[in-house]
């Protein structure tokens, strides 16, 4: 028993070590994406009606020493007339002997298309700062003087943008988190931290089921050079504009299970539960998620005042669930 624990150990830390190394800018994944949207695109955060306040906490691999613990706190701000907005992120991403904390101001302006169709374009400008200890916890190796040894802390800038096409009830989005990689000349650096393009898409639309149902699939799409695609796909129930309930899959990796509940007009609390489907699965407990947002004013996600005709022709205003 003693030797099958001690190889499960060495198996754990050595997958932990080497997704350290090739993966560390990677942007924190989250499940609960589709009530996230502004901390990877900039170009969401003037879309909302109401300034909104987000903290979001990700417990990864539950029972696994040094798996990623991601913290986020953000905050999406409408301006003037509703063309423009501005926000901002906090992001403390720890992983094993690696913490990052990630920081930017956001800026956005929009167009309407059509009465009811708007575009977004929004930039982004921070930094973030890397810090590796491989005198912390079990990554130690005699044989490698490298991780042995190692202790740094390095600054560096963050520049993005996106943009973010929607409607009453669908969207679609792209963004770059950060067009600043190469500038690292760092070598030590360079063997932990991944500089490379990442590229986001985001989509999802919301189908009237009948007056207190609606459903709304959606979708995220990860491209990072030189890893292998990554793709979310969620299906979200909405019961009587309050409670959420729906399920997710994150090709290769795992499936999850989502819920939410929107208190009054002016708070959102959503939950998730990931399973990790690969072999890593059998040696953790799988991933909890909570995020909690305050909606400045009410409204909040239940409802979003748009512009349609009556049967007769004669314009009206109506509230209904925009679910994004």
């Amino acid at each position: 028993m003693a030797h099958k624990r001690i190889i499960r150990v060495y198996f754990i830390a050595g997958l932990l070590l080497c997704t350290v190394m090739g993966y560390s800018q990677l942007e924190p994944q989250y499940t609960q994406y589709m009530y996230n949207i502004g901390s990877f695109n900039p170009a969401y955060v003037g879309s909302v009606d109401k300034a909104e306040i987000a903290a979001l906490y990700r417990a990864q691999w539950i029972d696994i020493d040094g798996a990623p613990r991601t913290l986020r706190f953000g905050a999406n701000i409408p301006l003037g007339n509703g063309k423009n907005g501005i926000g901002f992120n906090v992001v403390s991403d720890q992983f094993g002997p690696t913490s990052q904390t990630y920081f930017d101001v956001a800026y956005s302006f929009q167009v309407n298309l059509s009465a009811d169709t708007y575009l977004s374009f929004g930039i982004d400008a921070g930094g973030g700062i890397l810090d590796i200890d491989f005198t912390k916890g079990n990554f130690q190796n005699p044989n490698e003087p490298l991780l042995s040894n190692t202790v740094f802390n390095k600054f560096y800038p963050t520049a993005g943008a996106g943009m973010f096409l929607y409607g009453q009830d669908w969207y679609l989005g792209a963004s770059v988190p950060n067009f600043l990689t190469g500038l690292n000349k760092d070598e030590e650096v360079e063997a932990f931290f991944n500089d490379q393009i990442q590229v986001n898409f985001i989509t999802g639309v919301v189908f009237e089921m009948g007056d207190q149902l609606k459903f709304k699939p959606a979708l995220l799409a990860t491209y990072f050079e030189g890893l292998p695609f990554r793709l979310d796909i969620s299906a979200n129930f909405l019961f009587n504009d309050v409670f959420t309930l729906g399920a997710g899959y994150r090709i290769d990796n795992s499936v999850s299970g989502l819920a939410g509940f929107q208190i009054g007009n002016g708070m959102f609390l959503g939950y998730s539960y990931d399973y990790n489907t690969t072999s890593l699965g059998q040696f953790n407990q799988g991933s909890h998620e909570v995020i909690l947002k305050f909606f400045l004013g009410g409204g909040g996600n239940r409802t979003k005042t748009t512009k349609t005709k009556s049967r007769k022709g004669q314009p009206k205003q109506i509230d209904s669930p925009r679910f994004f």
